[in-house]
């Protein structure tokens, strides 16, 4: 009987400290993204994230496999989340003005970085482009 109590206790202990310590996602490295910039330029209005445009293009193949939350940490909120369907998702976040920027209206679509996200809420593709999913 002692055992069994135990076993029990060890077996939630060990659960408990395995959530704790993988449902706790940090920043990711984003290389030299000035994240300040990033983070107060929302929907890209005021130009700042596209100085970085270059720098994202050499680091954005180290989020792969990166958690979501880890994607809004380190970035903040996207600017548009689009669900497809049950299996991905994806997140925005334009480097040029969108069409929510106050005053502007442009006729092409901005450019952006697209996180796609897969079912378990891990980044499979990073696309920097003007075209939509």
């Amino acid at each position: 009987m002692k055992n069994s109590i135990y076993s029990v206790f060890a077996s939630v202990f060990l659960m408990v400290i395995s959530f704790a310590t993988f449902s706790c996602s940090q920043k990711l490295d984003a290389g030299a993204i000035n994240l300040e910039n990033w983070k107060a330029d929302r929907d890209g209005c005021k130009g700042l994230r596209l100085q970085d445009l270059n720098e994202i293009e050499n680091v954005k193949n180290n989020f792969l496999g990166a958690s979501n939350q880890a994607l809004i940490k380190t970035f903040g909120r996207p600017d548009r989340v689009e669900l497809v369907d049950k299996s991905q998702s994806f997140f925005f976040y334009y480097l040029e003005p969108s069409s929510d920027c106050e005053g502007i209206e442009s006729e092409k679509e901005p450019l952006k970085v697209l996180f796609r996200m897969n079912a378990l809420s891990k980044v499979s593709e990073v696309t920097i482009t003007d075209l939509n999913p």
